[in-house]
């Protein structure tokens, strides 16, 4: 384990900006020019940027400089590694603006775009939704509806609710607003709990929101807004371009080999997918392969309409010369299958991605044309995984995409079986583990390259520690479900004692297990002044949720409203306090992807992560630990997996040439 390195940032969020390849790669730049000269200074950023491929094509070295000198510095300023970071993670975001609308933030997963040009047409139509589906809201009526030529949605993010409230119309549930502060005028700790809420209730439903922060939205920065409200309302839009909730979806693909295709395919892909099937029957010869410039001249539209509505049919829409009358035209036909009209004919000219997404899934929405034929839709069923199975995927790729690693995981079990995710998750939460240069990245060809990579997967968590008895890379490639959940489990617990074990002052640099989790939330609640006691993970008593509201009213007082607590006798009980719960815990500052249903039956995997995370909170504040004595070195009390015994010793690196992944056409 020794010979495992990683650059160490120590601002965690700077750390999650980057992969461990692209931190070598940069330290080894400032650790030469240092050597060189003494000292690194702002004027030596320009020759040194300039030469990396990320900006070499986009800007002179005197426009690299231009963007230095904007940040009131000069260019004899010295600097160190993380002013060195965040200089580069700048003239990034120059980049992204730069190269326009191919970074929207609609079509991408990730929100990580510094772009402060607003699109008014995308703001427009985000008000319009928020004052649809928000109108009618008890609390929120008050303050609808929005107009969109003035800032004022900037100034209602402020306080935090309206986020929240559009979380739980995109994924309903998702938040308890019982845990929403709600009052009028809030002061500051309650607007920042409001959106500490938010961000983790955003990560939850799988927004990507590395980049942004509590106080990037007490500040309501434009662009960060925008991003994540364009996350939350695809996230809602494409909800039902899933197997399990459109099975008609079936109809797409032609047998079983297809079917795991489509389920492994992003919603966006989907949908394209679907638009392509209609357009093909009625005739139109062009595929449709982006929601841009493919859709600008209207036709594919006219063709798509006629073909699910044909009895709002406008004859001669396609003999019309001038596109924005027929783009017009559409929008005319759309409304008439009750499609609110989120966009203008010059959206649809201009080829906006962001809003033609929108608009295709609301056709999708009104009216899919799928067939309801019952034996394709029992076989589709038959092809999705049982509840148990369905609800660990969900978490542990909600978990995945809030590491901030470069791929997006849109269906855990086919997603991994290239390897390359796993090993990206490998590089974050163990730095300097992956060989990049025995890696290959996708798309990959070839089965053996995925089997290499796979390999070194099981190689990696065998050197962790990791139970993998008869676990080969071939299982990972071939979609073992079982093993994949098992590997991936004592991956999100390895990374979870790794955070607790990092807070040295507490642990003394020694191993944190299971027994200390258990016996650290014990200790707090009797100290507390509290009875409810946790004899294991899988405590059948935990159900009711009285320990955990407990447990989170002894790291912070003021959390828990005790008059919204029920006893938890009845089923309907236990699932308000386990709703309850799990916002409280969001609302503190825990990342925290379990469901209700996960404390109600006691999943003691998913009950380990709760109590961890609110562990890793309260330490996080200078909490005293709270047991008879420092941690243990005792074997782990409840969960079926080995102890990961060493942890990885975390080295900087002093100037190592960055390992690069392997291509097909390299290796």
């Amino acid at each position: 384990m020794a010979g495992f390195v990683g650059v160490i940032v120590s601002d965690p969020w700077l750390q999650s900006q980057f992969t461990q390849v692209e931190l070598r790669t940069l330290k080894s730049r400032f650790i030469s020019k240092k050597n060189e000269s003494g000292r690194v200074t702002v004027g030596d950023l320009p020759p040194i940027f300039a030469k990396l491929k990320s900006f070499s094509e986009m800007f002179t070295e005197d426009e690299i400089k231009a963007v230095m000198l904007e940040s009131d510095t000069k260019l004899d300023d010295e600097i160190d590694f993380e002013s060195f970071l965040r200089a580069f993670l700048n003239l990034q975001a120059r980049a992204t603006a730069k190269s326009g609308s191919s970074k929207s933030s609609f079509l991408k997963a990730s929100s990580t775009t510094f772009q402060h040009t607003i699109n008014v047409s995308e703001k427009s139509s985000y008000v319009a939704h928020i004052n649809g589906y928000l109108g009618e809201d008890p609390f929120m009526k008050a303050f609808l509806p929005i107009d969109p030529s003035t800032d004022a949605l900037f100034d209602l993010v402020k306080d935090g609710v309206l986020l929240c409230k559009l979380i739980n119309v995109a994924v309903p549930g998702t938040i308890d607003e019982r845990a929403i502060n709600t009052k009028r005028v809030l002061n500051p700790w309650e607007r920042n709990e409001n959106h500490t809420l938010c961000l983790n209730s955003a990560k939850a439903i799988g927004c990507t929101v590395v980049n942004i922060g509590t106080q990037d939205l007490v500040e309501a920065r434009p662009h960060l807004v925008l991003g994540l409200i364009s996350q939350i309302i695809k996230i809602q839009l494409l909800a039902d371009l899933d197997l399990k909730k459109t099975p008609q979806l079936v109809e797409l693909v032609d047998d079983s080999q297809d079917v795991e295709e489509l389920m492994g395919l992003p919603p966006e892909k989907v949908l394209l997918k679907w638009m392509n099937f209609h357009l093909k029957k009625s005739g139109y010869e062009k595929q449709v392969t982006n929601f841009s410039s493919d859709l600008k001249d209207g036709e594919a539209y006219v063709y798509l309409l006629n073909a699910l509505a044909p009895e709002h049919a406008a004859p001669g829409t396609l003999d019309v010369k001038d596109p924005k009358q027929r783009a017009n035209m559409v929008l005319d036909q759309a409304e008439k299958l009750d499609c609110k009209r989120y966009l203008t004919p010059t959206d649809i000219v201009e080829g906006s991605p962001n809003l033609n997404l929108a608009f295709v899934a609301q056709i999708f929405q009104h009216r899919n044309g799928l067939s309801v034929d019952s034996n394709k839709i029992s076989f589709a069923e038959m092809m999705t995984d049982d509840t148990q199975t369905s609800r660990e995927e969900r978490c542990f790729r909600l978990w995945i995409n809030s590491l901030g690693i470069s791929t997006y995981v849109n269906h855990v079990f086919e997603d991994v079986r290239t390897g390359w995710v796993l090993l990206e998750v490998l590089d974050k939460i163990a730095p300097g583990s992956v060989n990049w240069k025995h890696a290959t990245k996708p798309p990959i060809k070839m089965p053996f390259r995925k089997v290499e990579n796979c390999n070194q997967v099981i190689l990696i968590g065998k050197e962790l520690n990791f139970s993998l008895v008869n676990v080969a890379g071939n299982d990972i490639v071939q979609g073992n479900k079982k093993l994949i959940l098992a590997f991936l489990w004592q991956l999100m617990r390895f990374s979870m004692l790794q955070l607790l074990r990092n807070l040295r002052s507490h642990s003394q640099g020694k191993e944190i297990t299971d027994s200390d989790i258990l016996n650290w939330a014990n200790n707090k609640v009797k100290k507390a002044g509290r009875t409810s006691e946790m004899d294991s993970f899988k405590d059948k008593n935990l159900s009711n949720g009285i320990f955990f509201l407990e447990l989170l009213s002894a790291v912070e007082t003021r959390v828990v409203n005790w008059s919204l607590v029920t006893k938890g006798e009845t089923d309907e009980d236990k699932k308000l306090n386990a709703t309850y719960i799990i916002s409280v815990a969001r609302k503190l500052g825990c990342s925290i992807f379990l469901l209700p249903e996960d404390i109600i039956e006691v999943n003691q995997k998913m009950i380990l992560t709760l109590t961890a995370s609110i562990m890793y909170w309260s330490l996080q504040q200078g909490a005293e630990w709270e047991t008879e004595g420092s941690p243990s070195a005792e074997g782990s009390a409840d969960v079926d997996d080995n102890n990961l015994s060493d942890g990885l010793r975390n080295l900087s690196v002093e100037d190592a040439a960055p390992d690069e992944p392997a291509t097909e056409e390299s290796s």
